[in-house]
């Protein structure tokens, strides 16, 4: 009786403290059912010590244990800042944060002779103090998550120095693209009439596309180097597989992704007759800055046993990274490229204007049908192989909850994966 009556008082407010509140119980709902989830899986972490019967032959023990450390660290970490942003964003609506930081955005644009008609730059002022709040409020975040919790996992390839150059660096090249933005979209919302959330809604899908088509060519560069993939039997088989796919490839692209992290990657962008891919450098063993600076260390071919190699480099070469023969990198593109054939793109930037539920459930099922397609290009075995290692250098978990996958996860976990692939693997 005491929820009804608490419903019926909120409904007896007037209607901006009915929205007031809703805001807070909506936000509150969602926070607490993401937590009941992850609790969910946490719990899986906890209690499964074991390699599972059915994974024996994928995984051993010691890398089952170190996904599993690594992945209740992340839940830890997880928990305690999704509780701290629920608290800070409760706060600052209970507060008022949100009208004094309005109220201060129109005080600097007094102060630089913009006076109260001028609210499309006093928007801009409101979002650069906005974005700047959130940008420090989550930096100890963010450092403990890259120099604690990726560091001890063996994942952070970054110096200090580096990561606030980065962070610097990200943050001005977010205010050049959110600013002009938003102030075309404020203005289009301003001269829009009745109609201007159509207008808005097809500016943002256009955006949007934009952003997608120059992220890689403009964007991605300022933060790391690409490098065309040399000449060779890799590139010559990738150019083959995309060719008898109708794949229009112009360029192969190495991206030095580990001088900030050591987890593995691959993707392909581009519109129309413009296409491109992109393998970080992780992937490819002989390629990682992270496996030639072992070798430079040790100054030869690291030694199984390591003998007459110092502590540190013997604690490098222990988390060398196995990298992916050509075969499995085929594989791994075979997969990507399966994505396009399909028409997986361009589904989920549809399906994402309407809901992410919907996106996540339907990404699962791409998955399967981009590994089908591998499959149907002779890769299964090469990718059934690709995914164990790339499992293993990720320290991904293979054991799930299956409220939570399935809320959370766009890719099915690694086991569904493989069994779907061994049920007509090459031999």
């Amino acid at each position: 009786m005491g929820m009804w009556a608490s419903l019926d008082a909120m409904w007896e407010m007037p209607a901006e403290k009915r929205i007031f509140g809703a805001v807070l119980v909506f936000s509150w709902t969602v926070y607490l059912w993401e937590t009941f989830l992850a609790q969910r899986q946490r719990r899986i972490y906890k209690t499964t010590t074991h390699v599972p019967p059915e994974l024996g032959q994928i995984m051993d023990s010691e890398t089952f244990e170190k996904s599993r450390l690594y992945q209740l660290d992340k839940s830890t970490f997880s928990f305690w800042s999704g509780l701290y942003s629920e608290i800070e964003g409760t706060l600052i609506l209970l507060f008022g944060g949100i009208p004094y930081l309005w109220r201060l955005s129109g005080r600097f644009c007094g102060y630089a002779g913009f006076g109260p008609e001028h609210e499309i730059t006093q928007s801009l002022v409101f979002l650069l103090l906005a974005t700047l709040f959130s940008a420090s409020t989550g930096l100890p975040w963010s450092l403990y998550n890259t120099f604690v919790i990726e560091e001890k996992h063996g994942f952070n390839q970054q110096t200090l120095g580096f990561f606030m150059k980065d962070a610097i660096k990200k943050f001005v090249v977010t205010q050049c693209i959110l600013l002009p933005v938003s102030s075309l979209l404020l203005y289009i919302i301003k001269i829009g009439g009745d109609y201007f959330f159509i207008y808005a809604w097809l500016f943002t899908l256009v955006v949007s596309l934009v952003l997608v088509t120059i992220y890689a060519d403009y964007i991605a560069p300022l933060f790391d180097k690409f490098t065309p993939l040399p000449e060779g039997k890799l590139k010559q088989e990738i150019e083959v597989m995309a060719k008898s796919i109708d794949f229009p490839l112009t360029k192969v692209y190495v991206v030095e992704g580990s001088k900030r992290s050591s987890h593995s990657n691959a993707y392909f962008y581009g519109f129309f007759k413009n296409k491109r891919i992109v393998l970080f450098d992780t992937l490819l063993e002989e390629y990682s800055v992270l496996n030639k600076g072992i070798q430079e260390e040790s100054g030869m071919e690291p030694r199984n046993d390591g003998e007459g190699d110092s502590e540190e480099v013997k604690a490098k070469v222990k988390n060398k990274k196995q990298g992916c023969k050509n075969e499995e990198v085929l594989a791994v593109l075979g997969h990507e490229l399966g994505h396009w054939k399909l028409g997986h793109t361009v589904k989920n930037i549809v399906i994402s204007q309407v809901l992410s539920f919907c996106l996540t459930v339907l990404s699962r099922r791409f998955e399967f049908q981009a590994d089908a397609f591998a499959k149907k290009l002779g890769k299964a075995k090469d990718l059934y192989s690709a995914l164990i290692k790339l499992n293993k250098d990720n320290l991904g978990f293979p054991v799930s909850d299956w409220l939570f996958s399935m809320w959370h996860y766009s890719h099915p976990p690694l086991l569904e994966r493989l069994q779907a692939l061994k049920n007509t693997k090459q031999d």
